[in-house]
Order: C-alpha cells, then sequence, then structure tokens
C-alpha cells in the first residue's frame, strides 16, 4: 500500500501545504475536464468505485500489515481525470474516519490519483502489446510496476518529512532484523473503518513525554525503506492477483466497462439529450 497513515503535526508545514495546494489546482481542473464528459452516466460509476476503494482499504491483511487498495482497477474503470476527483473523495473519508490526518489528505490524494493515472496508462500499452484477450495479465503486471513507483513516492515523502514520519505497522516483521514471527498471532485479517492502522503506542508511565512514545514507535528512513521494500512486494503481488481477477471477469461479462472506459475516453451523449445538458 501506498497510502500514507501519519497524523496531524507530523510533516512539516511547506511539504503537507504543497500536497493541498497541488490538490486542490488538480481537482479544480479535473472538475473542469469532467464537465465535457459524459457526467451523468459515469457518475454513478465514479461513487461505487470510490466505495469499493473505502471498504477495500479499510480491510487491512495482517501478517504483512497491508491493505489492498484497488486504485488500478479504479483506474481503468474511470479513466484519468474522474481517478484525480474519486482519489480525493476516498481520501477526504479515510481521514475523517482515522486514517491519516488531514493535513496528509493532500499528499494522499496525490499518490492515490498517480497510481489510479499510471495504472490506467500502462494497462492500456500492455493491451496494445499484449491484446484484449490478455487483459487481466496486463492489469497484474500493470498493478505491480504502479505500486514500485508510489510506494518509492512514499519513501520520499517520509524522507522529506523526517524520522518522525516513519512510525508504521509492520505486521509479522521484525522492522530490527527483517525477519517474519508466526503471522497468525492476532489473526489474518483485521477490518474496522475507524482505525487508522497506524501502530498502537507501547503503554508508558504517567509522567513520560508524549515524544519520548512517538520516538519508540518511529524507524530510521533507511530501516524504514528497507520494511516497506521487504512487505511491499508481497502486497504488490496479492494486489495484482485480485486486479488481474477483477478485470478479467469484468472483460466477460461486461467489455465495454473496461475498454470503453479505460480504452475510448470519448465524450458520448445520452438518447433523447440532444437538446439538453447538466
Amino acid at each position: 500500500m501506498s497510502h500514507i497513515h501519519i497524523p496531524d503535526g507530523v510533516l512539516p508545514l511547506w511539504l503537507w501545504g504543497l500536497g493541498w495546494l497541488v490538490t486542490l489546482v488538480l481537482v479544480g481542473a479535473a472538475g473542469k475536464l469532467a464537465e465535457r464528459h459524459d457526467m451523468r452516466r459515469k457518475v454513478p460509476l465514479l461513487g461505487v468505485t470510490a466505495a469499493l476503494m473505502l471498504v477495500a482499504m479499510s480491510s487491512e491483511i495482517i501478517p504483512i500489515a497491508y491493505h489492498v487498495n484497488l486504485t488500478v482497477v479504479a483506474g481503468i474503470l474511470l479513466g484519468p481525470v474522474l481517478s484525480i476527483v474519486a482519489a480525493f473523495i476516498v481520501e477526504l473519508i479515510l481521514a475523517l474516519l482515522g486514517h491519516g490526518g488531514v493535513t496528509v489528505i493532500g499528499l494522499n490524494t496525490l499518490i492515490v490519483a498517480a497510481e489510479m493515472i499510471i495504472g490506467w496508462t500502462l494497462f492500456r500499452t500492455f493491451v496494445a502489446l499484449l491484446s484484449r484477450k490478455r487483459a487481466g495479465v496486463a492489469a497484474g503486471m500493470s498493478t505491480v510496476i504502479t505500486l514500485a513507483i508510489t510506494t518509492t513516492a512514499l519513501v520520499g515523502i517520509v524522507w522529506l518529512g523526517g524520522s518522525a514520519a516513519t512510525a508504521r505497522e509492520t505486521g509479522a516483521l521484525d522492522p530490527a532484523d527483517l525477519s517474519f514471527t508466526n503471522p497468525f498471532t492476532e489473526g489474518v485479517f483485521s477490518v474496522g473503518l475507524f482505525s487508522g492502522g497506524e501502530a498502537d503506542a507501547p503503554s508508558a508511565p504517567a509522567d513520560s513525554t508524549q515524544s519520548a512514545a512517538s520516538e519508540s514507535n518511529s524507524l530510521s528512513v533507511k530501516r524504514f525503506a528497507a520494511v516497506v521494500y521487504t512487505l511491499g512486494p508481497l502486497g504488490w503481488l496479492f494486489e495484482a492477483l485480485i486486479t488481474a481477477a477483477i478485470v478479467r471477469y469484468v472483460t466477460r461479462v461486461r467489455p465495454t466497462l473496461i475498454f470503453s472506459g479505460a480504452l475510448a475516453e470519448k465524450e458520448r451523449r445520452i438518447p433523447g439529450d440532444e437538446a439538453g445538458g447538466l
């Protein structure tokens, strides 16, 4: 996953402020561009896709401390313009539910939107190279490459934010020596809309300072990167398999959702609406 579970007050103002600024500009531009497309046909798909992303991001696979994003699937279905809108909606709701702070909504939107747009672009490229019959393979390959890119972007943001931004769950992985323990001691899945997945602070005496507790949960940026790149490929593969299965199924039962959405972003007019407009 490349979602930033960082609370408010950790990242520097210039970093999260820049994220908000770029996000607002992109969302505004996407809204203007969306007016040129058939919005009434795609708004229901936008809502359903965003809801699926919310559910996926609220379900953690405990052994590898990973939650599925479904960002590549969403990007394939929505295309690049509506992907930006969907990413902002999802990140806004997740922040209100405790998945990271309000200040990082902008950065999270940029990362998730990038996943959707990069996934959409790679999917188009691989389908053109492999043919539509191998859409599932194209979607799986796109997912692995996309998540590798955005995970690197996540590490870069954490590096800019400093060691205070490196606290995270590591599942069955011991961050000290990158070894795995028994992954089933606390179950396999954890589902909770009101839990952001951040590591619980260890119990401490009442007179201990908050900074000391935070420091105990933090890793060095180098160690954080090692943890992320150890757990990440497992999650990328898992999500690639899910994405490939979803795309393969949809191409069998409703191929226009995949190919007319991702590969034919042309404006279409609803019959009977020739004289009307939004």
